[in-house]
């Protein structure tokens, strides 16, 4: 195994420590030999919305299947205007980005494939993901409960620990387990990677367009995927990507990140999201003059971490919701266990509530709150994976006030307060948004968090002030990263 990357050198130990991970779950689940035939069907929401195709294996005919179980038309891959869009939907951030691409691209008229590894069931490539996401999903519960847990342990592994060269040949050696997804795609398509396992091993097959999309303001070398065009989403991100900022393990870095591997592209946010600012920051002020009740809108990450949170919030905005002066629009994802959690919480406190499964019907309740009052609290959990992650996206048009852990959704152009992070790689997402103005800083106490729920509800000033940032924003093209990613994978 090499122990260089980007022209510097890690210790041969943490070069072997680095292979691990990739040793331990070719032991456990064995590994992929003959590459997957992928053929694109149209298929789920994802098509419905965005007119992506999403690949599948040429002898799963149970993927090949739509929802009522009707064979569907099998298309070949076809890289003429098109591009793949790579995920590992592992938390709802990889697949939020996803989508996110998926919208620019049908505005763009381009043709988006989507590659999901987790999809290719059976095989040891999902079954690899699958249990490092369990681990991860565990781990990151874990810390929202135990606060010696998290300061001692967890923010360390999602800080230091991913932020050394030696995470990124991690990544280069575990992705060596995924390659076979990739081998029998064209390989002068695009390929965005909302992940770098994704990136890295389309590295590996020899793709020769692969473009490595950076969530994180937090340097990390863990997003590095050396060959591919990075783009980042903040000034900060650059500087510190493109120096491989405090990236050094052991060893001194000698050389950074050349100018031609990276590019700010700005926020990557979705077309419908980015053509509605104007009226939906319209829509925001109007409501706030009208003395309707201040809409929240709570949203749980992919690990699932927050039920107790959003109970502490619900039990502390009980009054203020009783009364009409606050909504609190919970989306709940996929995550049945966790509502049970939060239901034994809100029943507790007596709160009632509204619960929304069904996606025509959510769909709808969104489509009605453009124009109608909302009141009271409704939760929302669909077992559609992408039902589960889009549900944000459709409720941000109409909330005033988005409450979430300083995630992908920093970036997003609605006002935010942000909860306690789930990482300290978070944080610098609670940084990026309280400085562009669009979000507030990181609430991590319950104290202050319960302060500035009562001042948002109570008075109008701090949405009035974050609304006028994301319009000011929005004319320096701050959230038109989407579109710049696209554009650059097809140069």
């Amino acid at each position: 195994m090499s122990n260089e990357i980007f022209g510097n050198k890690v210790s041969r130990f943490s070069a072997w420590k680095a292979g691990l991970a990739y040793k331990m779950c070719k032991r456990i689940f064995g590994e992929q030999k003959e590459g997957l035939d992928l053929v694109a069907v149209a298929k789920g929401g994802v098509y419905k919305d965005f007119k992506a195709l999403t690949l599948v294996r040429r002898d799963d005919l149970e993927a090949q299947k739509d929802d009522d179980g009707t064979p569907l038309k099998v298309y070949e891959v076809n890289p003429k205007n098109a591009l793949v869009i790579g995920t590992i939907r592992m938390g709802f951030g990889h697949w939020r980005i996803a989508i996110a691409l998926a919208s620019v691209a049908a505005s763009m008229n381009v043709r988006a494939y989507i590659l999901d590894y987790l999809s290719f069931s059976n095989t040891p490539i999902a079954k690899s993901i699958k249990f490092l996401e369990d681990l991860y999903n565990t781990f990151s519960r874990l810390s929202q409960r135990s606060k010696w847990f998290n300061n001692h342990i967890w923010e360390d592994i999602t800080s230091r620990a991913n932020a050394t060269l030696d995470s990124a040949i991690q990544n280069r050696e575990i992705s060596r387990l995924f390659t076979a997804a990739l081998e029998k795609l064209p390989k002068d398509i695009p390929l965005v990677a909302a992940h770098p396992w994704v990136g890295w091993s389309a590295m590996h097959c020899g793709m020769k367009k692969v473009i490595s999309m950076v969530p994180d303001n937090l340097p990390l070398a863990f997003w590095l995927v050396q060959g591919s065009l990075h783009t980042v989403q903040s000034p900060s991100a650059y500087m510190g990507y493109r120096s491989l900022l405090k990236m050094e393990r052991g060893k001194p870095i000698t050389h950074c990140l050349p100018a031609s591997q990276i590019v700010q592209t700005g926020h990557y946010v979705d077309y419908e999201l980015l053509s509605s600012i104007k009226a939906d920051c319209k829509a925001r002020l109007d409501r706030a003059k009208r003395g309707e009740a201040r809409r929240f809108l709570l949203t749980m990450g992919g690990a699932g971490a927050q039920a107790h949170k959003f109970g502490d919030i619900a039990n502390y905005c009980k009054e203020y919701i009783r009364q009409k002066n606050c909504a609190l629009l919970i989306n709940m994802g996929d995550h049945e266990g966790r509502w049970l959690v939060l239901k034994e919480l809100l029943e507790e406190g007596n709160i009632p509530y509204t619960l929304h499964t069904d996606w025509k019907k959510t769909k709808a309740f969104a489509k009605e709150a453009e124009k109608s009052p909302v009141t009271g609290v409704h939760i929302f959990l669909h077992k559609d994976f992408y039902a589960a992650v889009y549900c944000t996206n459709l409720l941000m048009h109409v909330c005033d006030f988005m409450v979430t852990k300083p995630s992908e959704l920093s970036f997003y152009p609605i006002p935010k307060l942000f909860i306690q992070r789930v990482g300290r790689h978070e944080a610098w997402g609670a940084i990026r948004g309280s400085e562009i103005g669009d979000g507030t800083k990181e609430a991590d106490d319950h104290i202050i968090l319960h302060r500035l729920l009562t001042m948002i509800i109570e008075e109008d000033d701090l949405l009035q002030m974050q609304v006028q940032n994301i319009l000011n924003n929005d004319k320096m093209g701050i959230y038109n990263g989407g579109y710049n990613v696209v554009k650059c994978a097809l140069q």
